[in-house]
């Protein structure tokens, strides 16, 4: 579920980094990151290979440039229709 973040503890992403969407999905994960790697913004994945070892405990995060937040947000949004 895209953009996700009740009941879910943010770890501390690495400095510069920050988190635009949680994913219970990596399919959803992937597909995103694709969107913004197409427009030219770079991304990172975390907790895609332990969401498939056990989907139910851990979220995809993705995460970018904190200069790139908002401009991975508006696509994300405007992909989506909003939060869910």
């Amino acid at each position: 579920m895209l953009f996700s973040f009740e009941g879910d503890a943010e770890p501390t992403p690495p400095e510069g980094l920050v988190t635009v969407g949680r994913f219970q999905d990596p399919v959803e994960a992937q597909m995103a990151r694709g969107m913004l790697e197409a427009a030219g913004v770079e991304t990172f994945m975390v907790g895609e290979n332990v969401n498939q070892l056990m989907p139910s405990t851990f979220r995809v995060r993705l995460q970018v440039r904190l200069e790139d937040e908002d401009g991975a947000l508006e696509l994300l949004f405007s992909s989506n229709g909003g939060p869910r």
